[in-house]
């Protein structure tokens, strides 16, 4: 039944989510990035996580961010619409993100400064930048859009005991990357590792998850780190609790949430 049900809301989306029949019992590379994104950005309807987030640079300093994530889909196109707001540190806290994915134009996103009482619009441009000071862009949060990329099956290997596909992605313009390559797991179809190339053709990023859970028969990374290999700093997500389906409402992704937020949803 939980297949079933996760199944029926790819399709909804116009994506792949099981494997389907091909010639040759073979999926083609732009066929498993969507099942990847899918399994990855879209789980179920909606989504509910409290997320510890550690940025610790090269010498083990650490600093904490403490926030909660709504994520909301809809089902024409691929929509989807994000809300994140930060408990703490003190900097932080009562900060807000929010993010509207478009499926074929670029997405808006705001940003609540509370210390200076200003909601900020995030440029296009920008969303290639650090997200309050992590090693993961404003791009990473949301997921970038399918078709900016092409994508090669380079090989078919194992990692950490995993059978996964090794898919290369290149962009077609604008990119933080002039690579990407990607380790997706055979049978969940989630990244179990992401590799970022620069213009010098030299690794700067890299992406793992080290924990996988099934949350109300969902397949779920719920530890993730995303390291800069040159610097040295890493950024380590937790996902302290997640739940799915809850049936957010629209009210929730405003403005008049930016600035307050919604605590029957944040508390």
């Amino acid at each position: 039944m939980r297949n079933i049900k996760a199944l029926i809301m790819i399709l909804v989306l116009g994506m792949v989510w099981a494997k389907p029949s091909f010639p040759g019992d073979t999926l083609t590379p732009e066929e498993i990035v969507r099942a990847c994104y899918a399994n990855f950005y879209y789980a179920g309807n909606d989504m509910k996580a409290r997320i510890l987030m550690k940025l610790i640079d090269k010498g083990g300093q650490e600093r904490i961010r403490e926030l909660t994530m709504l994520r909301k889909n809809y089902a024409e196109g691929g929509g989807q619409k994000y809300f994140i707001y930060f408990h703490q540190p003190s900097d932080v806290k009562n900060t807000t993100f929010m993010v509207y994915k478009y499926p074929d134009r670029d997405d808006d996103r705001w940003l609540f400064i509370p210390a200076i009482n200003l909601v900020k619009r995030i440029a296009a441009n920008d969303k290639y930048s650090s997200f309050v000071g992590s090693d993961f862009s404003y791009e990473d949060v949301s997921g970038r859009k399918i078709q900016e990329d092409s994508y090669r099956l380079l090989k078919e290997e194992e990692l950490n005991g995993k059978s996964c596909f090794v898919i290369e992605s290149l962009p077609k313009g604008s990119a933080e990357y002039t690579k990407r390559i990607s380790w997706i797991d055979k049978v969940n179809y989630l990244p179990l590792r992401e590799e970022f190339y620069d213009k010098q053709n030299e690794l700067y990023r890299q992406f793992e998850a080290f924990e996988i859970k099934d949350i109300n028969g969902i397949p779920t990374a719920t530890k993730t780190v995303m390291k800069n290999v040159k610097t040295g700093h890493r950024t380590e997500v937790t996902f302290q609790s997640t739940e799915y389906n809850l049936g957010i409402g629209d009210d929730i992704f405003s403005e008049r949430y930016l600035r307050r937020r919604p605590t029957e949803w944040i508390k």
